[in-house]
């Protein structure tokens, strides 16, 4: 059989949507076809105009070079970020962390005493060393994957296919579980404010995730607008925070920590290597996020690799400069960590003072912990079309609304942070050992990918690149180690557990549509259509305007036409049974009318047999189940039908190959009078 020229060999397409909605739904069961997935082809007339068929495989790179892009009309631009939009959208997973950044290399450092608080700044700088390098190897990464997927494309280009699902399952565990931790993050700055909260926080914690799955659903444009100024007010007070604070000769207030009891070791051990590891990998906390914006550059105005660059860099620069500010304030005021008070707290006291400032800090850093769940929703449903393009999730995942949203990655990361949070509590401690591990994953794969590019590509100064990747993927893949070990016994494991299984379920799906498309012959020239008699099977109980459809539509669709009709023999069914038979020979409408007797109250088992039945006297006969409905006018009423045709259909898609036609008559709201 000839080979189609241009096949990818996805064994199916989502549905086009572009046309009007259809009043016809056809099925053809143990066939899957258009975008309803293994086990059905269903098209159905809930699917939306608006939808955008994103896993069609259709080249989306820019036309002008990665730096560049195609220009995009204005309704869809309207529906696409900024590089300012961007910074609010996709960062504030990074933004956010500064508030437990820095706190979590106090913590660890103040096992070595105040001696160990020394060693804050070098350790910050550090950190702050190795957001360069992963800012100017995902600046990179835009450039030359301007489809987005992140580590994932630069993986599955670079390191093949498998190494390719590890980045991209270690990117879902991490976005998922960021949701999670940023959610439970901001409603524990709630409850420690409002104590009297605390026994709702769970509650609390899916009202604020619902909260922002909805504006994320109205499109990311949308969110970036809602979160821009919370954003704007945190960078803003933090940044104020640290040069007023750099003025300062001692600090202008220790309200927060007094009458708390200090962290800090009464043993204090030697400042060793270790120690100085594992303060730098608690530290990483604070990169978190700082990949989004590579995963997510399809979202952004054209040309969207450079608008996406632009972000990345300011994204990098903010996070630089408040980390390294707030370590320098920490030296500066000589601040010990103390129990049930957060560094930041602390610092915004040293340096304002314990007013209203002081408050607003507190304030801006409760909100942008709660909304940093946003990142993922930005990069999140993004990575999953990918997957889904490629055929590692189901294709649902690559369908787009028409304010350029992925609904349904969305709803499914919705959906999962919701189960982790009634898991967790609403306890922020119990998933924050789980937080992190997967994305220094990503961050390795990511550098190693790049290294190779490099040296593939072999540009005029790659050599240079790709050293500096490969210092960034040695720090990161050190830092991954030290974060999983030192974590391991606190529920790490779970991540070591849970990533290669997520993996293996990925490869699943794309063995699953292997298998489809390889029975559909998906890459090859079907063979030339030829006609075969066709046969049109109507079930009917009792006569309207609604049978008078079905039959019409019958004679034109098929050669044949028979209406079948289930008869029960008891004393309360044959009246009706008598009275259709009457109204039929009344009615003549040139169709026979063929009674199915059962003797169970059976009603779709018996359409299948005589399916079954007539497949098997006459094989090569196309059979078709063609099932009237009426369709309500008002969704309510819909609550008044009996549901014939759904059982009907599914009896014979459970039983037989016919294909299943239902046939939907629209009831038009009466006219009222007055």
């Amino acid at each position: 059989m000839p080979q189609l020229s241009q096949s990818d060999g996805r064994p199916e397409e989502p549905p086009d949507t572009a046309t009007a909605t259809a009043a016809v739904t056809t099925t053809r069961p143990g066939a899957p076809g258009l975008g309803s997935g293994p086990g059905s082809d269903t098209r159905t007339d809930t699917d939306t105009a608006s939808d955008t068929d994103t896993a069609s495989g259709a080249d989306h790179t820019p036309a002008n070079g990665p730096g560049g892009g195609a220009a995009v009309s204005e309704p869809d631009a309207r529906h696409r970020l900024t590089a300012l939009q961007g910074l609010a959208a996709l960062s504030l997973d990074a933004m956010a962390s500064v508030a437990y950044g820095p706190e979590s290399i106090v913590l660890v450092l103040a096992a070595a005493g105040s001696h160990g608080l020394g060693f804050t700044l070098p350790v910050t700088l550090a950190i702050a060393a190795l957001l360069a390098v992963l800012v100017a190897s995902y600046r990179q990464v835009i450039a030359a994957f301007p489809n987005g997927g992140g580590s994932y494309a630069v993986a599955k280009t670079h390191l093949g296919r498998r190494t390719a699902l590890f980045a991209a399952a270690s990117l879902i565990l991490d976005y998922v579980l960021n949701v999670a931790v940023s959610v439970t993050a901001g409603v524990a700055a709630l409850t420690s404010a409002f104590p009297a909260l605390y026994d709702d926080r769970v509650g609390i914690c899916l009202a604020v995730l619902v909260l922002i799955t909805a504006i994320n659903l109205r499109g990311i444009v949308d969110s970036a607008k809602a979160f821009l100024l919370p954003t704007a007010v945190f960078v803003g007070a933090v940044l104020t925070m640290v040069a007023v604070g750099l003025f300062r000769a001692a600090p202008a207030a220790t309200t927060t920590a007094d009458g708390h009891a200090s962290v800090l070791a009464d043993n204090a051990t030697a400042v060793g290597a270790l120690l100085l590891l594992k303060a730098f990998a608690s530290g990483c906390s604070a990169l978190t996020g700082v990949e989004a914006v590579a995963n997510a550059v399809p979202s952004f105005r054209a040309p969207a690799a450079r608008r996406a660059q632009r972000t990345e860099v300011a994204l990098g620069v903010l996070l630089g400069v408040m980390l390294i500010g707030l370590s320098v304030l920490i030296g500066r005021f000589h601040l010990q960590p103390v129990e049930g008070v957060t560094v930041l707290a602390q610092l915004a006291d040293a340096s304002f003072g314990h007013n209203a400032a002081f408050y607003v800090v507190q304030f801006a850093t409760m909100v942008l912990l709660a909304l940093a769940a946003n990142t993922s929703f930005g990069g999140l449903p993004v990575l999953m079309g990918l997957l889904a393009r490629d055929n590692h999730l189901p294709h649902v995942f690559g369908l787009k609304a028409d304010r350029q949203v992925h609904r349904h990655g969305v709803l499914a990361l919705a959906a999962v942070a919701a189960g982790l949070l009634v898991f967790s509590g609403g306890d922020v401690n119990t998933l924050v050992p789980l937080f992190a591990i997967g994305v220094f994953v990503g961050f390795t794969l990511c550098q190693v990918g790049m290294v190779r590019h490099w040296r593939r590509e072999r540009s005029p100064g790659w050599r240079g690149k790709a050293l500096l990747n490969g210092a960034g993927a040695l720090l990161t893949a050190v830092s991954a180690l030290v974060v999983t070990a030192t974590k391991f016994t606190e529920g790490a494991w779970l991540i070591v557990i849970a990533l290669p299984l997520l993996v293996l379920a990925l490869e699943a799906v794309h063995r699953a549509y292997a298998r489809i498309g390889a029975r559909l012959g998906l890459g090859r020239l079907p063979e030339p259509p030829r006609r075969a008699r066709s046969l049109v099977v109507v079930p009917v109980s009792h006569l309207s305007r609604l049978t008078g459809e079905a039959l019409n539509a019958a004679v034109s669709l098929g050669d044949e036409v028979v209406a079948v009709t289930v008869t029960h023999d008891t004393p309360e069914d044959r009246p009706a049974t008598e009275a259709l038979r009457r109204d039929w020979e009344l009615w003549n409408p040139g169709v026979d009318l063929l009674e199915l007797p059962s003797a169970t109250r059976s009603l779709g088992r018996p359409i299948a047999a005589y399916v079954t039945d007539v497949s098997a006297r006459h094989p090569g006969t196309r059979i078709t189940v063609l099932i009237p409905e009426a369709e309500p006018a008002h969704l309510w009423q819909r609550l008044l039908q009996n549901q014939r045709g759904a059982v009907v259909a599914h009896a014979v898609r459970r039983d037989t190959d016919a294909v299943i036609c239902r046939l939907r008559f629209r009831l038009a709201a009466p006219a009222r009078t007055w």
